[in-house]
C-alpha cells in the first residue's frame, strides 16, 4: 500500500537585492519597524528617504497631509528624521513608510517610559465632554476620566458637570499616565494621582524649609472642635483652639471661617510624624502686654458676658483681654447664682476695681456703676445704635450697603478693629435683646439704699452674638 504525500509548495522567491543583504548581515526593515533615514528628495507628492544599504523609503502624500506646518518645514533635503515602516515592499517593490505615524510611535514610546517611571507631566486642555477632559500630549490625544480630576466634586448633574469640565479648557494640568493601549489607541492620564504626588512632593519640600519661628501665610482649610487645619501651600499645619486667641474661646468658628487668609506663626515641625503646629494669636500683640495702658483704675468700661460660673461671670473688654465680674461684685444683695442677673451675650458697663498684668487678672464691679453713669451710658448707646441702622438703611437704599463705621472709644492705636465694642455693636442690629438685671426684692434696710444693679434697666440692645463677634 502506497502512501501519497501532499505536494509541497515551491520556497518563496526571494529578491536577489534581498539576499545579498541579507547575506551581508543587514537588518531588513519590517513592518512596525521605526527607523531613522535621511531625506533624498521633496516634492509635493513623495519624499524619499535613504534607509542604509541602498534601500529608500517613500513617504506618500497624503502622509505627509497629516503633519503639521512646523514638521512639514523641517522636511528638506539632508535631514535626518524618523519613519514608521507601513509596507516592506508595495506592488511596485517600493518600501512605502510614514513620517507621521513614526511621531506618534516615538510619544506613546514616551508615554509608556513616563507610565513606568510613575512621572509628573503638564498637559494642556484641548477639549471635553461628559465623560472628562481631553489633552494634547505630543502628536497624541489623550483623555482623563472626571473620575481622576480632583477638584470635580462627585454626585453632581450632567450640566453641573459639564460646565465645571469647561473651566478647564486651555490650561495646563499636572498628569500622570496610567494606562496606556498602543494596540487600542487608548492613552489615559489621572489628574487626581498626579496631584496627590503632587501634594507628597510639596509637603516634604516645605517641612525641610519651614523653621520654627517664622510666619507663614495660609488658607483656612476647615474647622474642628479642637482647632483649625491650615493650608501652608501643600501641606496643612494645625493651629490649636488654645493658639487661636490671646482670650478663651468656646470654637474655632469665634475668631476664622473657612477659606480666611490669615498669617500663622510656626510652633513646632515634625518631619518624621509630618505634623506642623501653628499659632494665630502670638503673630498678634499680646492684650496683656500693655493692659495698664488700655485701661485704668477706677474707670468705666464696656464688656460682654462670654461664661458664667458659680462664683461670678467671665467678660470681654474691648481689647480682647477677659476680665472677671465677682458674684460680690454683681449687686449690694449677694444673688444665689450668677445667672439670675447675666448671660452670655450681655453687654454690661463696668467699673475696673484692680488689674494684675503678671497673673493676667482684671477685677470688675457691676454695683460700683451708679444709676446715673448707666442712664447715661444707656442713652449713649441707644444714640450710638440708632445711627448705625439709620446709615445701614441709606446704604440698602443705595444699593451700596456697607458695615457702618464707628469712632471707637480711646484705646491702643494696635488694637484689632474687630475687637472693638463698637464696630461690633453696630453690626448687631437682628438677634438683639434687652439687659435684664434682677431687682432684688427684699425690702432694704431703714435708712440704708440698696441696689441689685443698676435701679432701672435701660432697653439697651445687648446681642446674643456679640460675644462672637467681639472674638471675630
Amino acid at each position: 500500500m502506497t502512501t501519497s504525500m501532499p505536494p509541497t509548495r515551491p520556497p518563496a522567491e526571494v529578491h536577489p537585492m534581498q539576499a545579498l543583504l541579507e547575506q551581508e548581515g543587514y537588518d531588513m526593515p519590517q513592518r512596525g519597524d521605526i527607523r531613522e533615514g535621511t531625506v533624498l528628495s521633496v516634492t509635493p507628492q513623495e519624499v524619499i528617504i535613504d534607509l542604509g544599504a541602498k534601500r529608500e523609503g517613500i513617504v506618500p502624500a497624503n502622509d505627509l497631509s497629516r503633519l503639521d506646518e512646523s514638521t512639514r518645514a523641517e522636511i528638506r533635503e539632508g535631514a535626518t528624521l524618523p519613519v514608521y515602516i507601513l509596507q516592506t515592499s508595495d506592488r511596485e517593490g517600493n518600501l512605502i513608510v510614514s513620517i507621521s505615524r513614526a511621531i506618534q510611535e516615538k510619544d506613546w514610546l514616551v508615554a509608556q517610559q513616563m507610565m513606568e517611571n510613575n512621572e509628573i507631566l503638564e498637559a494642556e486642555v484641548s477639549g471635553y465632554n461628559s465623560g472628562g477632559l481631553e489633552v494634547t500630549f505630543g502628536k497624541l490625544r489623550g483623555f482623563v476620566p472626571a473620575s481622576h480630576i480632583s477638584t470635580l466634586p462627585r454626585g453632581i448633574s450632567s450640566e453641573d458637570r459639564k460646565a465645571q469640565l469647561a473651566t478647564f479648557l486651555h490650561q495646563k494640568i499636572p498628569l500622570k499616565v496610567i494606562e496606556v493601549d498602543r494596540r487600542r489607541r487608548r492613552l489615559i492620564f489621572s489628574e487626581r494621582a498626579a496631584h496627590r504626588r503632587w501634594q507628597r512632593e510639596q509637603r516634604r519640600r516645605l517641612l525641610e524649609q519651614l523653621q520654627v519661628g517664622e510666619v507663614r501665610q495660609g488658607v483656612v482649610r476647615s474647622l474642628a472642635n479642637f482647632g483649625v487645619f491650615v493650608d501652608l501651600g501643600g501641606v496643612d499645619g494645625l493651629v490649636h483652639i488654645s493658639e487661636l486667641a490671646w482670650f478663651p474661646i468656646n470654637h474655632p468658628s469665634d475668631v476664622v471661617k473657612v477659606g480666611d487668609r490669615i498669617n500663622v506663626k510656626v510652633l513646632r515641625v515634625d518631619k518624621q510624624r509630618e505634623r506642623i503646629a501653628l499659632s494665630l494669636k502670638r503673630v498678634q500683640p499680646d492684650p496683656w502686654s500693655r493692659v495698664e495702658e488700655d485701661y485704668k483704675v477706677g474707670e468705666l468700661v464696656e464688656a460682654v458676658v462670654t461664661r458664667v460660673t458659680d462664683f461670678g461671670a467671665f467678660v470681654r473688654l474691648r481689647t480682647g483681654v477677659e476680665g472677671l465680674l465677682h458674684v460680690s461684685e454683681m449687686a449690694d444683695i449677694r444673688p444665689d447664682h450668677p445667672q439670675s442677673l447675666v448671660s452670655p451675650g450681655d453687654l454690661l458697663l463696668l467699673r475696673v476695681l484692680r488689674i494684675e498684668p503678671d497673673r493676667r487678672r482684671i477685677g470688675l464691679s457691676l454695683r460700683q456703676v451708679s444709676e446715673t453713669e448707666w442712664a447715661e451710658w444707656a442713652a449713649s448707646y441707644r444714640a450710638r445704635h440708632a445711627q448705625a441702622v439709620a446709615e445701614e438703611e441709606a446704604a440698602e437704599a443705595k444699593g451700596e450697603l456697607k458695615a457702618p463705621a464707628e469712632p471707637a472709644p480711646a484705646a491702643a492705636e494696635d488694637e484689632t478693629p474687630a475687637l472693638e465694642a463698637t464696630a461690633a455693636f453696630a453690626a448687631a442690629e437682628s438677634d438683639m435683646r434687652a439687659v435684664e438685671v434682677a431687682t432684688h426684692s427684699a425690702e432694704p434696710a431703714q435708712g440704708t439704699e440698696t441696689r441689685t444693679g443698676p435701679a432701672s434697666t435701660p432697653d439697651v440692645a445687648a446681642p446674643e452674638r456679640v460675644a462672637q463677634e467681639l472674638s471675630q
